[in-house]
């Protein structure tokens, strides 16, 4: 009798394990997290959120904020990707902005109760603001101003080489307390300085208008002009404003504006090696001095400049504009002198405009081909002007379109001012450049992060039709749609994943021996083995939550079945057999991990798919839609 018994309870003990683990089963396909018998998916989103403001042709979006979207898990194809990374970073941006000439200054002084609301939407840094961190003025009068003027004019024939009669009293009135409004607004605005012509009496060969129209600079004169910047530049300290970098002369090619003056190569770099630098070392001036600042059909002038020797230590580097050449040539002088920096500081839209078609050049090149060709800057000419393009001098432009255009007390936006606004409000100073790549045609684009790690891209559809593109960062991506001739600006937080699982698509698996996985068509077995991917290929991917997936095939699931034979895809419902640790590799490849802890491995295609593999190599991992 007790032999019995004891051989009663042995058998009793050897069925408890197999009862258990069919009790345990069935619970789990009843219980398990995130099990039930019907499955509605929905795209799990990224906690990223992309805020999108645009610009249409027709102006029936200007600057409009559009309905944000989420990055989700990466999937699909798209034959416009734009790929950012962060990781591979380029030049740091001083900002985006205009030119602030004395015309305009005069015009925004009459601006009278609107002014601060207009200077406070042009230069503040808070939200909702163009946010411009960058201007230009000019040393004495541009073409854009209503007389001509330098700080040190005199009597024809007189002279004055000790600049006793130098001095800054025609800014008093309209552009240092403008300058310094801009600056109570945002402090750490930086300042370029130009001159458009030294001193009449400095130059020789002059034309017209006074002399102030062409000549060069008298080489007698070299010394007394040079001093004439630092007497400048310490006048602006005075009254608070600090100039943080000057260019020799605006357009030193270009000797037929009025004011106007020549300065050849060979001429600006003795200059600058034998008197302007030297003499803002003397002194202890700590503006940069960078070169050109004329078109890009002349990159080796610039080249010339730095080449030599003796002013390449002065110069910081070189400025351009975009009348002639093409926006490349900035690259082909950063790649020539990688060490200088490179600055694109004006160019101006005719009056009265083509919107659209102003639009897309002036983002197309500047706002996107300035920054991908190194510039740390860009600039449009000008800020503001009359309905009559006004005031400007004789001979001067006469069709400058502002970037408003101001009225009496009043003022509307133009064509400019949405130009770098796209940039500008979203694009911080000390931001990077950061990697995207473009394409050659259609949707073109650039990617900057800023200080505070937001992204942000500005894309143009150069299409004439509507187009469809995604946005991918990292493992994640979203796509979207921007009309003809449209520009939209994408910002965004966060840091990028290294990959999730993309839920609520449908992908493919393609093994290491590069076939594709197959349900089989649920009657049997699965095998890694098919060379192309029809129906049966493709798997709906389903969140199961914290990271977990089900596969689902022609409406079958994919089960592991625990392991102890293949697996299959013949499953109605989810239960714990059909749940899948979804990861990632380095390589981009991912791996399947079943509710019984093992990887799900192709078997290299000889055999069926089993889940039973402790660890993950090469036939445990799978290619999503390769």
């Amino acid at each position: 009798m007790k032999i019995i018994y004891k051989l009663k309870l042995s058998a009793a003990l050897l069925l408890l394990p197999a009862l258990l683990f069919y009790s345990c089963k069935k619970d789990m396909s009843k219980q398990a997290p995130g099990i039930s018998d019907t499955k509605n998916t929905v795209a799990r989103s990224a906690n990223e959120t992309v805020s999108i403001w645009e610009t249409t042709t027709d102006q029936s979006k200007l600057l409009q904020q559009q309905g944000s979207v989420n990055f989700a898990a990466d999937a699909g194809t798209n034959p416009t990707t734009i790929t950012v990374d962060e990781n591979t970073t380029y030049q740091t941006i001083d900002g985006f902005g205009y030119a602030l000439t004395g015309g305009s200054a005069s015009l925004i002084n009459g601006l009278g109760a609107n002014q601060s609301t207009f200077l406070t939407d042009i230069f503040s840094t808070a939200s909702g603001h163009v946010g411009s961190s960058f201007v230009r003025i000019t040393i004495g009068a541009s073409d854009l101003s209503s007389s001509d003027f330098t700080y040190d004019d005199m009597p024809s024939g007189q002279t004055d080489v000790n600049l006793n009669n130098f001095s800054i009293s025609k800014e008093m009135t309209d552009l240092v307390p403008v300058l310094k409004k801009i600056i109570a607004i945002n402090p750490s605005i930086k300042i370029l300085a130009t001159p458009w012509t030294a001193p009449v009496w400095m130059k020789t060969g002059s034309g017209g208008n006074g002399g102030f129209t062409g000549g060069s600079l008298n080489t007698a004169y070299y010394d007394a002009y040079a001093r004439y910047f630092v007497k400048y530049i310490q006048a602006m300290a005075a009254q608070d404003i600090n100039i943080y970098a000057v260019t020799p002369q605006n357009e030193p090619l270009n000797a037929n504006n009025n004011p106007a003056m020549t300065m050849q190569s060979n001429e600006e770099a003795n200059f600058i090696k034998n008197n302007l630098g030297p003499q803002f070392s003397a002194n202890g001036i700590s503006a940069k001095i960078i070169a050109y600042d004329h078109n890009c059909d002349q990159p080796g002038y610039p080249e010339a400049v730095l080449g030599d020797s003796g002013a390449n230590p002065y110069v910081d580097g070189s400025a351009f504009h975009l009348y002639a050449g093409d926006i490349s040539a900035l690259t082909t002088v950063h790649n020539a002198y990688p060490n200088k920096n490179v600055y694109f500081t004006e160019q101006f839209i005719g009056g009265p405009g083509n919107f659209g078609g102003d639009l897309d050049w002036h983002v197309n090149n500047l706002i996107i081909g300035a920054p991908r060709n190194w510039s740390r800057v860009v600039l449009e000419w000008n800020l503001a002007a009359d309905p009559n393009y006004n005031p400007h001098t004789a001979g001067g432009c006469s069709t400058c379109l502002g970037a408003v255009t101001i009225s009496g007390n009043n003022y509307t936006r133009n064509t400019a001012y949405y130009t770098v606004a796209h940039a500008s409000e979203f694009v911080k100073a000390g931001a990077m450049r950061i990697s995207s790549n473009t394409f050659t045609s259609s949707i073109q684009n650039v990617a900057f992060k800023n200080p505070d790690g937001t992204k942000v891209v500005v894309t143009l559809n150069t299409a004439s039709s509507t187009q469809s593109f995604k946005i991918k960062w990292g493992s994640e991506s979203f796509t979207y749609s921007l009309p003809a001739g449209a520009v939209a600006t994408f910002t965004w937080t966060g840091t990028p994943s290294n990959g999730g699982p993309p839920i609520g698509q449908t992908i493919t698996l393609k093994g290491f021996n590069n076939q594709y996985v197959s349900g089989e068509n649920g009657t049997q077995a699965m095998w890694c083995n098919r060379p192309t991917a029809q129906a049966w290929e493709q798997f709906l991917v389903v969140d199961e939550g914290n990271g977990n997936v089900a596969l689902q095939s022609m409406g079958k699931y994919v089960s592991s079945e625990n392991g102890t034979q293949a697996i299959t895809c013949n499953r109605t419902s989810v239960g714990g057999w059909e749940i899948f640790k979804w990861g990632t590799n380095a390589d981009g490849t991912i791996t399947l991990q079943g509710s019984n802890g093992k990887f799900v491995s192709s078997e290299n295609g000889t055999q069926a798919m089993t889940c039973t593999r402790a660890t993950a190599s090469g036939w445990e991992s799978f290619g999503v839609n390769k």
